[in-house]
């Protein structure tokens, strides 16, 4: 079976007043298509840029990451955003959805982006789904953080991408409205089986996956985990 994710190598470097501030060193690892991943440490200990390096929203100083089996980094930035709007969905922590659009028209956006016809229908039973009927004409502001995080899981399993990234997705959420959210997300993730990837700092989140890496000082660890969501 040819895995979902393979990183090798994977290093990131920036500059700072010091010279080279190494974010990322040597990494690697792989996940098989239908893993649930976290990915855990410390604020500031690169977390969420090794996230954005595995959706080619970042690129590395070296290494390599393969999606599906293709070589994101030998893509240019057009193949990479089409690679994205055919094989990715995301969850992000501020919700990132797109305030002129209402709840409706924010999940049939990646289906028109594809050029799915049947846009309208399925965003409509993805709102449905997620329990937001009754809200689809509803704008960002006008909608709680949970709801809006909800629209955000909507879209981003509309498409039924295999692989997810989410990224601290109930970060700006309180205990309760969390825990729904964390448990919506599992759910459509088993039901899709798409490949899951997800960045907390959060260990009784992290510890609903199947997998637990750690990064410390720029490299991985892997914890055992007992959970499938």
């Amino acid at each position: 079976m040819q895995a979902a994710i393979t990183v090798s190598g994977l290093t990131k470097q920036v500059e700072d007043a010091s010279g080279h501030l190494t974010i990322l060193n040597g990494i690697d690892f792989t996940v098989q298509p239908g893993e649930t991943l976290a990915i855990v440490g410390a604020s500031g200990s690169g977390k969420s840029t090794l996230l954005g390096i595995l959706a080619g929203l970042d690129t590395p100083s070296k290494g390599t990451v393969l999606l599906d089996g293709v070589d994101i980094f030998t893509l240019n930035e057009d193949q990479r955003a089409k690679f994205r709007k055919d094989k990715l969905g995301f969850v992000f922590q501020s919700f990132q959805l797109l305030a002129h659009l209402n709840a409706l028209e924010n999940v049939m956006l990646p289906l028109e982006l594809k050029g799915d016809k049947s846009a309208k229908e399925k965003a409509e039973q993805m709102l449905t789904h997620v329990g937001l009927s009754s809200r689809l004409r509803h704008y960002p502001k006008f909608l709680s953080g949970g709801e809006q995080q909800r629209v955000a899981l909507a879209r981003a399993f509309v498409t039924e991408p295999p692989l997810l990234f989410a990224d601290e997705p109930t970060g700006s959420l309180d205990a309760t409205t969390g825990e729904a959210i964390i448990q919506l997300m599992f759910a459509l993730n088993r039901e899709r089986n798409s490949t899951l990837v997800l960045v907390t700092h959060d260990m009784s989140i992290a510890e609903r996956c199947g997998r637990i890496l750690t990064i410390t000082a720029g490299h991985l660890s892997e914890s055992d985990s007992g959970s499938r969501g």
